[in-house]
């Protein structure tokens, strides 16, 4: 029940101390695999990708191994310990929330704590924008942060979760398709894209009980090839219009989101993150034993 036992650390600890966090690792790791970057070109950055990859996941792969041949007591506590940081629900959660009770009396302060969730330009959003972007990322960060990660931990133990947190870190810092980063992230977006096809559809089916076409129709709006799926899926739960100016209007009928939306937005997304862990829990005690 490592699974489990690591929800809880998640609910009760929230996140690990930066010095101490594995994902601050990473960064380090991605920032010195750039400065040493001979040019900026698509295989440059595959490979930087690659290096970054084998390191991690081959320290994963020697962890894990090493764990599950000790049989003793400790095995599933240490496993859940090594696989917290790879997820977050709580913190996601927390800060959504923060942005909402921040719009009852500063909106200002609003948009700067929503610019620490979301990639895009947050200056000049009024409320209901920022209430769409927060239920966005509310939505896509269920897949990202919590369903991929505890799904690659099923398929594959700690590498899966590990890789598949590296890829998704990689393509927040490299990944982002600007004139820098158009060759040089090439790889780590496309990476992410492919591990996160899968969650992304899972976590549409865990939000809303529309069928998987209706809610495809509606992703398949957005750029991403996964992103879509879980924000239109909320989206239609909720019966909200979610749109980013100039790029894409999901479920286009649905009313501007106001803050009752956002906090069943919250209920929403906690409740099927704790049934997604759960379930999760029970397939890694039947493939792993953990």
């Amino acid at each position: 029940m490592s699974i489990l036992l690591a929800g809880l650390l998640d609910r009760w600890l929230r996140e690990p101390p930066s010095k101490l966090h594995p994902v601050v690792w990473i960064g380090a790791l991605l920032r010195a695999l750039e400065e040493r970057g001979w040019r900026n070109s698509a295989f440059a950055g595959a490979i930087a990708w690659t290096t970054g990859a084998l390191l991690v996941t081959g320290f994963a792969v020697l962890v894990w191994f090493l764990v599950l041949h000790q049989k003793t007591v400790w095995q599933i506590p240490f496993i859940a310990l090594l696989l917290w940081p790879s997820f977050s629900l709580q913190m996601l959660l927390e800060s959504v929330a923060e942005v909402e009770a921040a719009l009852e009396s500063d909106l200002e302060h609003a948009r700067k704590l929503l610019s620490q969730l979301v990639s895009r330009d947050t200056a000049g959003l009024d409320t209901g924008e920022i209430r769409m972007a927060a239920l966005e990322t509310l939505s896509e960060n269920l897949a990202d942060s919590l369903v991929a990660p505890l799904f690659y931990f099923n398929v594959l133990g700690l590498p899966g979760a590990w890789l598949y947190r590296y890829t998704n870190t990689a393509d927040a810092t490299w990944g982002y398709r600007t004139a820098r980063y158009t060759l040089w992230g090439w790889a780590a977006a496309r990476a992410d894209d492919l591990l996160g096809w899968l969650p992304a559809r899972l976590t549409a089916c865990v939000l809303t009980p529309f069928s998987l076409n209706k809610v495809g129709r509606e992703a398949k709006l957005t750029h991403s090839p996964n992103a879509g799926w879980p924000m239109a899926a909320l989206a239609l739960r909720l019966n909200v219009r979610l749109e980013k100016k100039g790029c894409y209007v999901l479920n286009p009928s649905g009313r501007l989101p106001n803050g009752e939306d956002v906090k069943n937005g919250l209920k929403l997304v906690r409740k099927a993150g704790w049934m997604s862990l759960l379930f999760l829990a029970m397939i890694s005690w039947l493939l792993w034993g953990v």
